[in-house]
């Protein structure tokens, strides 16, 4: 990452196995690597599985974006994924003025991205559907159910959904120092805001939160996307639907 340019580095928490996905990204959105006059960075976070072989090697050697780490992935890892990710952020971007975290199943407008960031502080910033007052699940049969003995009070501190969500460069570090007296917790988006709201620090809510579609999307093929950052899809296929409509709109 060059240190001479303002760089983004968007990061996705990808599966090990899960090639169809890298690849669409790869073809789609994660190719742009200028964007109104700098640079992009992107790489694949990756933990541990059973069913890992020489292709992910191969992949690294070739397209040299993936990033492993030593656990292993699932889903309720992903404290520990976002961690690992915030740590090589703060040792590895010294560059770079913003990073991007990003799901898999994300459509991601760069172009877009970069123009809101020209208009956003470099300091203390982070942003993205940001959820405020939200109540603690507490059925044992949901998916995000959380006991008392992991987060005892009846709500969460705001937090960005962990689709996707934009902070500044000068937080990952701040974050990780956090993480050393903050109790975690296994919502790794929740686990941000409550490190974030140790710092003092509140998330900033984006312009519009059309810039950020998180509800699951079906064949929404005319929407605006070059209007918005991020969209949650459905799958890889449908990520390249949508890319080429971008591209014919732009």
């Amino acid at each position: 990452i060059s240190p001479y340019w303002d760089t983004s580095c968007p990061h996705q928490t990808l599966a090990p196995h899960n090639r169809v996905a890298r690849n669409a990204i790869r073809d789609t959105w994660a190719g742009e690597t200028t964007v109104l006059g700098k640079r992009v960075s992107h790489f694949f976070l990756l933990g541990q599985s059973e069913d890992q072989d020489n292709y992910l090697q191969d992949q690294s050697v070739e397209h040299r974006d993936l990033l492993q780490g030593d656990f292993v992935d699932t889903y309720h890892n992903l404290t520990i994924k976002t961690m690992l990710m915030l740590q090589w952020l703060d040792s590895r971007c010294p560059g770079a003025s913003y990073a991007m975290k990003t799901d898999s199943d994300t459509f991601i407008n760069v172009r877009s991205l970069m123009k809101e960031l020209h208009r956003t502080p470099r300091h203390g910033y982070m942003t993205g559907n940001v959820v405020r007052k939200a109540h603690v699940h507490r059925d044992p049969n949901s998916k995000w159910f959380m006991s008392y003995n992991e987060y005892f009070e009846s709500m969460y501190p705001p937090y960005a959904l962990g689709l996707c969500y934009v902070f500044s460069m000068d937080l990952p570090g701040k974050l990780v120092v956090a993480s050393w007296q903050v109790k975690a917790v296994w919502l790794e988006d929740v686990y941000l805001g409550m490190c974030m709201r140790y710092l003092g620090v509140d998330l900033t809510d984006p312009p519009a939160h059309s810039l950020f579609l998180t509800s699951k999307m079906f064949l929404l093929l005319e929407a605006p996307w070059n209007r918005i950052i991020a969209a949650e899809l459905e799958s890889p296929q449908q990520l390249l639907d949508v890319w080429r409509n971008y591209k014919m709109g732009n």
